[in-house]
């Protein structure tokens, strides 16, 4: 059964500091009325005076409709005028027909990470420093001391960045993917599980990456990078966005230029693959709408023990809908599906068995006041073309499965409010 990384762990139950380090979709500046489309982990940001004041935290985006706080400011003295901001989440999760190895229910720890950036002048850096956990569809939940052991360690974004001119910036270190809609952490995405989509792509890699704004409406990064985290840097990966006022077009792509059949709980046999996404975006007053379409195809290689080529191909509806009163309502809707069979060797991609397909449904009420938020998941995914044992139930006999989950948190930073 081959899966991505998040996936392989939980079938089984970092970047080391290195002078630490980046920076990349930039966040507003004060906390927007309105989430803010963000569809790349590492769109350009546009570059800040060298003499600016610290800007907020910029290494992730926030797709909504969670609002980040300004950050605490402090003289480092060697080290610069930095800004920080923490978070702190609890998690619960009840579901029916848990897989084997699951609970019906669950409480844990899911985040208690601090964020650090010198964000001004020529040499810049970013670290993020703590524990997670990655909570995701139709997979058993694993806790925050288990994936930060198994994946990306307890620094996963650290990198540095050089602001080489006006519209120009490199990176170099531990820097979230280009690829895809949704982003890493529990917090930077409309819901609190990532989907079954967002399962199929990479999440970390380390590399070099080139941001690069073009006029007024086009912005594009290039990375080369490790892909599935795997240590070989043989990737290559790109993404353009189009931005003209509440709309934003996104096309993401990355491929192995070479082959490796090195696997790991974060590097799957997908290391050796390619994929492709488009991303529309529309926001604009309360509303965040959000469709996106992906595929991804792994070519025949015995050599890393693809017997017969595999592609998964699907996409995704997100929307979002913020009343006031800091009350929101996102929802997710998603469907991929898998080529082959269960007979004719091809690589189980979905986790549903060879050929299989996989449709999901998740509503997120969410509520935020200042730094304190509580929201939750209700979410219902059925598999279709399924191979029996490899799907929900004690005996992975069962095609559906719902869950209810609950996250609480706060977020920390300059939580002075002026009069």
């Amino acid at each position: 059964m081959y899966m991505k990384p998040y996936r392989l762990l939980q079938s089984m139950a970092g970047a080391a500091m290195a002078i630490a380090l980046m920076s990349g979709a930039q966040a507003p500046t004060t906390p927007a009325p309105t989430p803010a489309p963000a569809p790349a982990d590492q769109a350009p940001a546009p570059a800040a005076p060298a003499d600016a004041a610290p800007a907020p935290l910029s290494t992730f985006v926030l797709t909504g409709p969670l609002q980040w706080l300004p950050p605490a400011t402090f003289d480092a003295g060697p080290f610069g005028k930095l800004s920080v901001n923490g978070i702190v989440t609890g998690f619960a999760q009840f579901q029916n027909n848990p897989v084997p190895g699951d609970d019906d229910a669950q409480a844990t720890l899911s985040n208690g990470q601090i964020f650090i950036q010198k964000a001004y002048g020529l040499f810049q850096y970013y670290i993020q420093a703590g524990v997670y956990t990655l909570p995701t569809l139709s997979v058993p939940f694993v806790n925050a001391q288990i994936t930060v052991n198994n994946l990306y360690g307890p620094v996963p974004v650290a990198y540095a960045k050089w602001q080489a001119a006006k519209n120009t910036q490199f990176l170099i270190g531990s820097l979230p993917t280009l690829m895809g809609a949704e982003s890493t952490f529990t917090y930077q995405n409309f819901n609190i599980e990532r989907g079954i989509v967002w399962n199929q792509e990479n999440a970390i890699n380390r590399g070099l990456q080139v941001n690069q704004t073009i006029g007024k409406y086009l912005s594009a990064a290039f990375s080369w990078n490790d892909g599935y985290y795997s240590n070989r840097y043989s990737w290559l990966s790109g993404s353009a966005t189009l931005t003209k006022g509440p709309h934003s077009l996104v096309y993401d792509g990355m491929g192995n230029l070479g082959q490796t059949a090195y696997q790991t709980a974060a590097t799957p046999v997908q290391n050796n693959s390619y994929m492709h996404a488009v991303i529309y975006t529309y926001a604009k007053g309360p509303w965040v709408i959000s469709p996106y379409f992906q595929c991804s195809k792994l070519p025949t290689n015995a050599k890393v023990g693809v017997t017969k080529g595999t592609s998964a191909t699907g996409g995704a509806l997100n929307v979002s809908y913020a009343f006031k009163s800091g009350f929101s309502f996102p929802a997710r809707v998603e469907y991929l599906t898998s080529s082959g069979s269960a007979t004719d060797g091809s690589v189980n991609l979905l986790g549903f068995g060879s050929g299989s397909a996989g449709t999901t449904f998740t509503a997120t009420p969410t509520y935020q006041k200042g730094g304190m938020y509580v929201r939750s998941d209700l979410v219902w995914v059925r598999a279709t073309n399924y191979t029996p044992g490899s799907v929900f139930g004690k005996t992975g006999t069962l095609a559906s499965q719902f869950r209810g989950v609950l996250e609480f948190g706060f977020i920390f930073g300059n939580n002075i409010v002026k009069k």
